[in-house]
């Protein structure tokens, strides 16, 4: 019987014991009436009483031999594995050299195509910032643009914690970690508050002075350069932040206190476990640089990025004057509101077209005769004669839209009737030469 169930099962192309069960009688049938099977009555007795459990047990080993497992090829570990967790109440005032990286999208509301993407790396015992434009999202280039703010920072870097970004959770950079001695954690998916740190920065810095437009290519990747240069050292020298002292709750109410604003440099030179030679570097760098010479710098790096976003407004605003002429209207820039020019918004045009039909085309001559003969007649009025004249046409809803077409018609009359009384009022001597003043009263 085994036997004649393994020629049946390779007949029935090696289906399972249940289906074959079920289709065991019809298949045996026609096996025997085309003349394929012949079977003792006893062997076919038993093989059409045979159950589906009974055909998987009888031809398990047919099977484990026809089809032999593939021997099973140990994987590697998962990278997301191995880079440990480090949650937002792990920070334990660490030492300077602890940074939370992120990058900031400058795709202008768009994910598609190509676009740059910022690097930003925050210290969450300093609070410095420092910022690198990466022309794509790709993981060596992350490496590269690690290794540049690792060359940039004015204290060794200890340790980096990213979120679960496929160009950050990789084999590229858990190795770049491991050879420089850099300890590398990750926040958990989909809790931002692990990155409070970097995350404040992204608002703080980067959108306050790029903004959200969309930049790409490498023209606008050296203009992001630039800017970043001279931003670094405006933000970490010279824009004091607050940074949270205690957080409690009571309740559903949480309560903040922080500690008094201070800027980078100040946490720095202030803290115990930055070497001496270091924080007298810092000290005769913020002796250099000239506050206002850099927002210059930014103003004008500002200003070439705008011109590839709207090249009409490249040539307005402070960034494209000298530092002379820019310290001459820092007293009264404000009065020219935005002056961030990658955050100035194109003048509006008017808009001189219809985006409806209009409804009033057709019978607008019947109205123009009925204001002629009842010039006080309302333009409700009007809108209930029409409806009796034209019924199911006319909605209440257009009774608004009506009455400002009466309106802006009313107002062309009266100034007709305006200018025909200063031509008849000078064809007959009665009106002086028309100046300034003589308008403003006319009008």
């Amino acid at each position: 019987m085994r036997e004649a169930l393994i020629i049946i099962w390779e007949a029935a192309d090696r289906i399972c014991g249940k289906r074959l069960n079920s289709v065991l009688p019809d298949l045996v049938d026609a096996m025997e009436r085309h003349g394929h099977l012949e079977l003792d009555p006893e062997v076919r007795k038993r093989l059409l009483l045979v159950s589906a459990s009974t055909i998987d047990r009888l031809l398990s080993e047919v099977r484990r031999r026809a089809k032999p497992r593939k021997k099973r090829r140990m994987l590697p570990k998962k990278v997301s594995k191995q880079v440990p967790v480090h949650t937002f109440a792990d920070w334990d005032n660490p030492a300077p050299g602890y940074l939370e990286i992120d990058l900031v999208a400058h795709c202008g509301g768009s994910m598609a195509g190509t676009f740059i993407h910022t690097l930003v790396a925050t210290d969450v015992c300093s609070g410095w910032v420092e910022c690198v434009p990466l022309l794509a999202r790709e993981q060596s280039l992350v490496v590269e643009g690690i290794e540049v703010i690792r060359r940039q920072l004015p204290f060794p870097m200890l340790g980096i914690d990213s979120d679960n970004d496929s160009a950050f959770i990789n084999d590229t950079l858990l190795a770049y970690c491991e050879k420089q001695g850099i300890k590398f954690t990750r926040s958990r998916p989909f809790r931002k508050n692990d990155q409070a740190w970097v995350e404040q920065k992204n608002g703080a810095v980067v959108r306050r002075f790029i903004g959200y437009e969309r930049f790409s290519g490498v023209v606008a990747g050296q203009a992001l350069a630039h800017l970043y240069h001279a931003l670094r050292l405006y933000v970490n020298y010279f824009q004091p932040s607050f940074k949270l002292r205690e957080k409690r709750r009571q309740g559903s109410k949480v309560s903040r206190s922080y500690h008094k604003p201070a800027t980078p440099y100040s946490r720095l030179i202030a803290h115990t476990a930055v070497d001496s030679m270091k924080k007298e570097s810092l000290r005769l760098q913020r002796m250099q640089v000239d506050p206002v010479e850099l927002l210059h710098r930014i103003r004008d790096n500002q200003a070439a990025l705008a011109a590839m976003v709207s090249p009409e407004d490249s040539t307005n605003g402070p960034g494209r004057k000298s530092l002379e002429q820019f310290l001459a209207q820092l007293p009264k820039l404000w009065l020219s509101g935005e002056v961030r020019p990658t955050h100035r918004k194109n003048t509006p045009k008017p808009r001189g077209w219809r985006t409806r039909k209009d409804p009033f085309k057709e019978v607008w001559p019947d109205v123009l005769c009925w204001l002629q003969g009842e010039p006080d007649a309302t333009a409700k009025t009007l809108f209930e004669r029409l409806q009796q004249d034209h019924p199911e046409r006319f909605t209440d809803g257009q009774l608004r839209t009506l009455q400002r077409r009466i309106k802006e018609w009313r107002q062309i009359m009266a100034k007709k009737l305006v200018y025909i009384c200063i031509d008849e009022g000078s064809e007959h001597g009665e009106i002086g030469p028309v100046g300034a003043d003589s308008d403003r009263a006319v009008v």
